[in-house]
């Protein structure tokens, strides 16, 4: 259950509005065949992709090596696949979907194949989708709920709040000793990862001294995605400059509030004073540390928070963070 969680932190908000979700799958003595992850809204959930790589590990039919049709892999497996997960056990961090919307069920699936046991991690909080684990425990297959609960329950937080809401996360790069200024400081693929993410929130928010100092563009270029709709965080809206380069990206609403939106996916990038003044409306933090030291400016004012998850991003370690 571990490697499927840390599997769809690699794609955590990537999926939005879908939730994150990994699973892996083993054989009958233990052995790992496939781990993989849901990666995007519209394709093949996690179940599916890593029920898909499992299948050429163990026959070594690789045509479906890149598939990521959902529609056509719900169909072949079972055709192909016959008999060879009757003993294998699959772990998902969130319970096999039991509804077809954009793609077929995957509770279907698994049943359809004969998994000997389904190990899930977090029961799925959205109605329309639950009831998995019933439909497959009907179907004969040993279903353990539970595994890892508090860590599966902590990777869906996101999905589970802007179903009803909003979900606030901060994204700072910094370098070892904590300057936030004086240029780029993250790594490519850091940088990379933001552009994507920024194509998938309803609203990016920035600061409005941020946007004053550093007249940014603020777009999704190096993933070559549409730039996110842009909200600055200001009460004067006419201290801003209106030919920053963010302006002039077409196809993009900018507007000027004091406070945040009330729904969706939200992200926010600016400095110190931004940080402060919406420090208790954040759900999360994205924090991305650069293996370097210079001089600057740090940023101060207190706040707790308790570590997720974190990977390395290119040259950097990347940290999910959660507000105490």
């Amino acid at each position: 259950m571990r490697l499927a969680l840390a599997e769809a932190w690699n794609y955590q908000l990537l999926t939005y509005p879908n939730p994150a979700v990994g699973a892996a799958v083993v054989g009958p003595c233990g052995e790992l065949l496939a781990v993989n992850a849901h990666r995007e809204a519209g394709k093949a959930h996690a179940e599916v992709l890593t029920i898909r790589d499992a299948y050429i590990a163990l026959s070594g039919d690789t045509e479906f090596a890149r598939c990521d049709d959902a529609h056509r892999l719900h169909t072949e497996l079972p055709l192909r696949a016959k008999d060879l997960f009757r003993d294998a056990t699959i772990y998902v961090t969130l319970e096999p979907c039991s509804h077809t919307g954009k793609t077929p069920a995957c509770a279907d699936l698994i049943a359809a194949l004969g998994f000997k046991r389904v190990v899930i991690g977090a029961m799925d909080p959205n109605p329309h989708a639950a009831g998995g684990s019933k439909r497959l425990a009907e179907a004969g297959i040993e279903v353990l709920e539970g595994i890892e609960r508090a860590a599966c329950e902590a990777l869906i937080e996101p999905f589970v709040k802007w179903q009803t809401g909003r979900f606030v996360f901060f994204k700072l790069a910094q370098t070892l000793n904590g300057v936030i200024d004086g240029g780029v400081i993250s790594c490519e693929a850091s940088r990379r990862w933001v552009h994507r993410v920024r194509t998938k929130i309803d609203t990016l928010v920035i600061g409005g001294n941020t946007v004053r100092v550093d007249r940014p563009t603020l777009d999704s270029r190096l993933v070559g995605g549409k730039a996110p709709d842009v909200t600055i965080f200001t009460k004067h809206p006419g201290s801003i400059d209106r030919k920053i380069p963010l302006f002039e990206v077409a196809g993009r609403a900018v507007a000027f509030a004091p406070n945040l939106p009330d729904r969706g996916l939200i992200m926010i990038e600016g400095g110190e004073g931004t940080l402060r003044a919406l420090r208790n409306e954040i759900d999360w933090m994205v924090l991305f540390v650069a293996p370097f030291l210079k001089d600057g400016t740090c940023y101060n004012g207190g706040k707790n928070f308790e570590m997720l998850h974190h990977r390395r991003s290119g040259d950097d370690a990347m940290m999910w963070l959660k507000r105490k």
